[in-house]
């Protein structure tokens, strides 16, 4: 037995009410998008209540991490000169690792991008 589901009054229906264009009117309309807009200003110019800033964190990641592959070396490396070459190689990479990440905040304006603003009650800053 075939189930035909299919009803010609609820296609009907269906399609009628597709077609209705309930639209408000134009002073109405006019009025909610200036309150909108309004409303978009003024959270806007409400400044973050707090900034929390992360740039630092990578070169410290870096500068942490050199280090303890330093320390690693000195403490298992068994010839003295070697693990000396290798400790300086890491302390190295760690200071150049601060200064690229100083010059890349003060060229590039990484403090900006790298912060997460948190702000009252989720409204925009």
């Amino acid at each position: 037995m075939k189930d035909n589901r299919f009803d010609p009054q609820t296609d009907r229906a269906i399609r009628d009410s597709m077609k209705l264009k309930d639209e408000p009117s134009r002073e109405l309309n006019d009025k909610l998008k200036e309150a909108v807009y309004r409303k978009e200003k003024a959270l806007q110019k409400q400044p973050a209540i707090y900034r929390l800033s992360f740039w630092y964190l990578p070169m410290i990641f870096n500068l942490v991490t050199f280090g303890a592959l330093a320390i690693i070396a000195l403490m298992v490396v068994n010839n003295v000169y070697l693990s000396y070459v290798i400790a300086g190689i890491c302390i190295y990479i760690g200071i150049s690792g601060v200064l690229l990440t100083a010059v890349g905040v003060k060229r590039a304006n990484f403090k900006e991008e790298l912060a997460i603003h948190v702000e009252k009650r989720g409204a925009l800053a």
